[in-house]
């Protein structure tokens, strides 16, 4: 990896999401070489991927070059791979582009998209973890309703344009409500020839309630809320299978659509060489303790969405969301400095601040640990959160141009097909149809 020789102990942090990146901060210009490996070369803010996939945000406003965040580094380097399995007898890890030893390795890989093991809807569905999937999205969108106008078929118009959603945490939730008012304000003026009001927005959700992590308060505004918006909820059922065109549940319930997109559940992106008893079975997520320390292991660490720590109010782990990450990766920072002073390292404690989802225009939910509220207030809340998550001036001042012309005009300019998603199609045209 053309990495240079230092007096200092190697650090290697594999991901640079919410976790990586807050570690890293937190070792800048200290006593340590510190490696950050990704397989891209931005930070992607990941709360704001369904804008990006239906058109409210360009992809760049939410990406932000890993190497501009850590150019003032002093013996900071970043390399751009997939590691591919650790080597934890030898200390080195293995990717594409070669091979490094550590002193002490940091696994921040976060988490991939959880098929619980059904391949068909995993070949045929769309997932939503990453920028160019989001991309993938907002053009396969656009495309069925080009398609949706040329063909005769009714049937097959339908399923162009007819959307579901399944699982209804809060990227489900918000990518439903964004759905909503692109047919409500935008669809209708791009597709005259279109019959807008045959759209059809499912949300399909297997448990008794949406937003099931928050409050029972916020998932019934945020029901009340899609409701009014025109999405169909579906709760209590559960998607068995879709083969690109039907999808079948444990019910009698099937849909006829030719978009699926899958948010029902997320599992760690672990890498080989672990050991297996360091693994949570079915979620992927790497046993950690209280210091987020790999289970079985003295100089290896993971934190984020891949970290399972196990306590007595999360025995499942902490949730697989931003603000656990963040924690994890500056209270790490901090207990690295603290091993090198011959310190002992401070146990974790996750401070919840809260979670949040927002429906539409003027319409979110926010749960604060002893308030909960809803509505326009709560919409303004979620925005000057995001805003400010945000890293790099421009970003911040790009969205939020975005976001005020958008709230004024009604509008989502981004509605382009830059990169074409093919996805196998249902509908074959004849000459006389095109």
């Amino acid at each position: 990896m053309n990495i240079p020789q230092s007096s200092n102990p190697r650090i290697v942090i594999i991901g640079a999401g919410f976790a990586g990146i807050s570690l890293a901060k937190k070792l800048k210009n200290k006593n340590v070489q510190v490696v950050l490996i990704d397989k891209h070369n931005y930070h992607t803010f990941q709360p704001l991927l369904y804008q990006v996939a239906t058109g409210g945000l360009e992809a760049g406003s939410i990406a932000y070059p890993i190497r501009k965040v850590i150019q003032e580094y002093k013996d900071f380097y970043f390399r751009l791979t997939s590691v591919k399995e650790i080597d934890t007898e030898n200390q080195k890890i293995i990717s594409e582009i070669g091979e490094l030893n550590y002193d002490y390795l940091v696994i921040a890989t976060g988490s991939k998209t959880n098929y619980f093991g059904n391949k068909e809807i995993e070949r045929n569905s769309m997932s939503m973890k990453t920028i160019p999937q989001s991309l993938n999205i907002r053009s396969l969108i656009l495309e069925n309703f080009e398609q949706a106008v040329l063909t005769k078929d009714e049937t097959d118009r339908n399923a162009l344009i007819n959307f579901v959603l399944v699982g209804a945490g809060p990227t489900g939730v918000e990518l439903a409500g964004a759905l909503a008012e692109m047919k409500k304000a935008i669809l209708q003026k791009d597709y005259p020839d279109l019959d807008i009001s045959k759209m059809q927005i499912n949300l399909i959700q297997s448990g008794d309630r949406i937003l099931n992590t928050m409050s029972e308060k916020a998932s019934v505004a945020a029901e009340q809320f899609l409701t009014k918006l025109g999405v169909k909820i579906w709760k209590n059922v559960r998607v068995t299978n879709y083969d690109g065109r039907i999808i079948t549940t444990n019910s009698e319930l099937t849909f006829d659509s030719a978009t699926v997109i899958w948010t029902a559940g997320v599992q760690g992106a672990a890498i080989s060489g672990l050991d297996a008893k360091s693994l949570v079975e079915k979620v992927e997520r790497i046993r950690v303790n209280q210091f987020n320390q790999v289970v079985g292991y003295k100089n290896i660490f993971a934190v984020g969405d891949i970290a399972s720590m196990e306590t007595e109010k999360y025995p499942q782990g902490h949730p697989m969301m931003a603000q656990p990450a963040l924690q994890q990766g500056d209270l790490l920072g901090e207990n690295f400095l603290r091993l090198l002073e011959n310190k002992s390292m401070k146990p974790f404690e996750y401070h919840d601040k809260g979670s949040m989802a927002t429906i539409g225009r003027n319409l979110a939910v926010v749960d604060l640990p002893h308030y909960h509220f809803n509505g326009v207030f709560a919409w303004f809340v979620w925005m000057f959160v995001h805003l400010f998550s945000l890293i790099g001036f421009k970003n911040k001042a790009v969205v939020f141009l975005n976001w005020v012309y958008n709230y004024i005009r009604f509008d989502r300019e981004g509605r382009l097909i830059v990169r074409p998603y093919k996805k196998r199609s249902f509908v074959t045209f004849t000459s006389d149809e095109v």
